[in-house]
């Protein structure tokens, strides 16, 4: 029988937060370089986030160059409003490694509960298809194309914008710059940037 695995980390919820970012799981933690979200060193979501907002790729990357700098990039999401989770909090990875494409979701999020931690945020982001596809599913909503947004409203009648973002991960076929651009694009259009 394959082992479950829990979620190792809690969600990221700043009391202002306006956006919710929800990736699939994180890596296994020998591939951490922090403890926070998006923590594997050659993911480059801190990188994408560094160009967005700073035109600095390098921005969130800490000064031994071997690792992301978690204060800097907690302080900067709980500034800007952006709260963070994933869409599963227990899986079974089929392989033994990060690909969604080997993961089975046995307990997904709980959104409703996480949308009413943080009650002002008006947009769900997902970073990566094992998400998109879950939420999908979670929201009863159409999957919207790479980039794209669709909207909702929640049970409670809280009008919503969910965007499907392209992957941060080295293995999503499109160059940093251009993944940068995508992502400026939905920061500015749901108003963080």
């Amino acid at each position: 029988m394959t082992e479950t695995e829990k979620h190792p980390l809690e969600p990221f919820l700043p009391e202002a937060a306006r956006l919710l970012m929800l990736g699939s799981f994180p890596p296994k933690k020998e591939k951490w370089s922090m403890e926070f979200f998006y923590p594997n060193f050659i993911n480059d979501m801190w990188r994408i986030f560094g160009l967005v907002f700073y035109q600095d790729r390098e921005h969130f990357i800490a000064s031994d160059r071997k690792h992301f700098d978690k204060e800097k990039i907690t302080a900067f999401c709980r500034d800007k409003g952006i709260a963070l989770f994933d869409a599963a909090t227990e899986v079974i990875r089929m392989k033994d490694n990060a690909s969604d494409k080997f993961l089975e979701i046995v307990s997904p999020t709980d959104l409703d509960s996480l949308l009413a931690k943080i009650p002002l945020c008006r947009t769900i982001v997902t970073t990566v298809e094992k998400a998109t596809d879950t939420v999908c599913g979670m929201l009863g909503c159409s999957k919207p194309k790479t980039g794209e947004s669709v909207r909702f409203s929640t049970p409670e009648g809280r009008e919503m914008t969910f965007y499907r973002m392209p992957s941060s991960s080295r293995a999503y076929p499109m160059s940093v710059d251009r993944k940068a651009e995508i992502y400026k694009a939905m920061f500015t259009a749901s108003g963080i940037l």
